[in-house]
């Protein structure tokens, strides 16, 4: 199977809809790795690598969103694959640094 990793911007109204969670849930149908954040700008980040077809669903759904959502712009850049995720997650901003849901949940405890 070939692996890929890809690197995705997408612009439109995408922060406040569920697009994060719902690109994560995708990703999980598709077993794609990797991370979704929100950015300062509006946009939303999304790296992920996975096999060819699963990103390619991923990345197709991504061009839409879940129902609330609306793209207007999208940028995809194709990245050299390092199978460097265990799963895919959602980043949140705090700070000036990324911490992901797993790390948040756990470091309240």
């Amino acid at each position: 199977m070939i692996q890929k990793r890809i690197h995705i911007f997408v612009a439109g109204r995408v922060q406040g809809v569920f697009f994060r969670q719902s690109t994560r849930v995708m990703a999980i149908k598709n077993n794609v790795n990797g991370w979704i954040r929100n950015l300062d700008d509006g946009r939303v980040e999304i790296v992920a690598e996975g096999e060819k077809q699963n990103i390619d669903n991923l990345v197709n759904w991504c061009k839409t969103g879940p129902a609330n959502s609306r793209v207007d712009e999208f940028e995809l850049l194709d990245e050299n694959y390092t199978d460097e995720f265990e799963n895919f997650e959602v980043r949140y901003l705090k700070g000036i640094n990324y911490i992901s849901l797993k790390e948040s949940s756990t470091s309240q405890s």
